[in-house]
């Protein structure tokens, strides 16, 4: 597999420029009861504090900073979702006058179209899961003349690496991290940020047993599709693997763990109960692993990235009334 250019030093420290125009950076947390249940040091990065509550956010605002440099501000984008990355183009969008429609598979997140609809996206549902609603948003790109904005992209990746180099930073002594895999940007974002800093932290990618693509490719050394049935994680809810995420990651990931749902849930209630944090199920899929793999993480200083708190309220009354 041919690895594309990870962004550089550079590259992230200009996109923080960008992404600090719409809010601060967001906090990073030892928390203790976290780190108890664990065994290890347990940081907590905070992306569920960003103004649509994820961290996609940052990768929209570079992807079209990057694009007004360019001269190339479309009048119309069209992009796929299962939530987060749709507010993430959405929030962009509006910010730059450009009209914007979002597909989604249906049976999505009430409270995730509603966000995005705020935001003043075109909303369309279509197809039975992410994949399906991704093949019809190209689809609806080329019959329109609008700009596709894919899931996965190093405009994006530059973005949400600024994150993960607040992170390492914040937290030197850092010696493993934990970061979900739904498209694959979050995950090359935490390598590329890593290697740009000079960073030692191992980074341990993190896929829903229930959506294996990324798991499944990573072991072929090729895309493999994988059917999806998670019913929590939506964020990973992904059945095809993008070439190039893939790519970097079989470079540079230390491992993968596959984490159930009821491992997600428990992870969800750890960290409201710990830390009073909302996650969603990809948001506390790090956690879930981490707790996983935690015999052999005892005494060490450990990150995990809270990546969205975009749970629908019924969803998450459901986690919390399971033990």
């Amino acid at each position: 597999m041919t690895l594309p250019p990870l962004p550089t030093l550079a590259d992230i420290e200009a996109a923080a420029h960008v992404v600090y125009r719409e809010f601060q950076p967001t906090p990073q947390y030892r928390w203790a009861l976290l780190s108890e249940r664990l065994g290890a040091d347990c940081w907590v990065k905070h992306e569920n504090h960003t103004p649509v509550g994820a961290f996609k956010i940052r990768g929209g605002l570079s992807f079209f900073d990057a694009l007004k440099r360019r001269g190339e501000l479309p009048r119309e984008v069209i992009s796929a979702t299962r939530g987060n990355h749709g507010q993430s183009i959405g929030w962009a969008a509006r910010a730059h006058g450009v009209a914007c429609t979002i597909v989604v598979p249906r049976g999505n997140s009430v409270e995730k179209n509603a966000a995005m609809r705020a935001l003043g996206v075109n909303l369309i549902e279509h197809g039975d899961d992410f994949t399906e609603a991704s093949d019809h948003a190209a689809h609806l790109a080329e019959q329109r003349g609008a700009l596709r904005v894919p899931s996965f992209h190093m405009d994006l990746v530059s973005g949400v690496a600024t994150y993960w180099w607040e992170f390492l930073r914040a937290v030197p002594q850092l010696q493993v991290a934990y970061v979900p895999i739904g498209l694959g940007s979050g995950a090359c974002a935490a390598i590329a940020a890593k290697l740009a800093l000079g960073h030692r932290a191992r980074i341990v990618g993190v896929v829903s047993a229930h959506a294996t693509t990324y798991a499944d490719s990573l072991a072929a050394g090729r895309v493999v599709e994988a059917a999806v049935s998670t019913r929590l994680a939506d964020g990973m809810a992904v059945r095809r693997a993008d070439a190039d995420a893939l790519a970097v990651l079989a470079q540079h990931l230390d491992h993968v763990v596959q984490v159930s749902d009821d491992e997600v849930a428990a992870a969800m209630r750890a960290i409201y109960a710990d830390t009073h944090n909302l996650a969603e199920g990809a948001g506390a899929a790090a956690l879930a692993a981490a707790m996983q793999e935690r015999a052999a993480l005892r005494g060490q200083c450990v990150g995990v990235s809270l990546t969205g708190a975009n749970v629908d309220a019924s969803m998450f009354a459901e986690v919390l009334q399971q033990r």
